[in-house]
């Protein structure tokens, strides 16, 4: 199985242990596909990163509108452009870092989006802006899966905003899944980076998945009590 299919199923099935929303899932879809655009072969896509965060920027900073999207975008190039594979943004710092700056695209880009439209609608607005992430950081192949069944899925499932915490939590999730399962190859990860250069391997990755488990069981407590409630001792 190629890598950035393992990634998307990883991502996606420990989504589904945290989150119930269509938004959230798919944020922690996108964000399990970010760490390797630090790759050789995806330098052409940093590249067009790079050059739309300044077309962003002027644009923005011409109009009189906050021009801080750009920078971040800009930011981002630079980071998987001077980034080694598989060091910073494949370490904890590069997560947080990672995570924090694609949070405030989407924060930045919810704000801006609503200043200048008439569209008041939170869910809607939200689903827009992770369509146009998923073309910045998704490939052809995922594209053509993802936005179809995105969008089908908003219709299926019940509108439920998300906080600007949960854009956090699902990115930040999607982006350690990665570090996660690229722990088990051979040649491990250095999660300090760029602190250190000490490696972790496949312990590494059980020991997380174990957490992982541990915490997605008590964050789901009040849902399993209302189902116990609700179908156990009604029943």
């Amino acid at each position: 199985m190629s890598s950035y299919k393992a990634h998307s199923i990883f991502a996606f099935i420990l989504s589904l242990m945290f989150f119930h929303n269509p938004l959230t899932i798919a944020l922690t879809f996108i964000g399990a596909n970010i760490p390797d655009f630090d790759h050789k072969f995806k330098k052409e896509n940093v590249y067009k990163m790079i050059i739309l965060g300044l077309v962003v920027f002027i644009s923005l900073y011409i109009l009189k509108l906050p021009y801080y999207i750009g920078l971040i975008i800009i930011f981002l190039g630079v980071t998987f452009y001077f980034s080694e594979h598989r060091s910073f943004t494949h370490s904890i710092f590069g997560v947080m870092t990672l995570a924090s700056a694609v949070s405030l695209i989407m924060i930045w880009g919810s704000q801006l989006v609503n200043a200048v439209t008439i569209i008041d609608n939170h869910y809607l607005l939200m689903a827009i802006l992770i369509a146009l992430l998923s073309f910045l950081f998704l490939n052809k192949k995922l594209l053509m899966v993802f936005i179809p069944l995105f969008f089908i899925s908003l219709f299926v499932f019940p509108a439920v905003e998300v906080s600007y915490l949960e854009i956090v939590f699902s990115l930040f999730l999607g982006l350690f899944s990665h570090v996660i399962l690229d722990s088990f190859t051979p040649a491990g990860i250095k999660i300090f980076a760029p602190l250190s250069s000490r490696k972790v391997y496949r312990n590494f990755g059980l020991s997380m998945i174990f957490l992982l488990v541990v915490v997605a069981i008590i964050y789901n407590i009040p849902v399993l009590f209302n189902l116990f409630g609700n179908y156990i001792l009604s029943g």
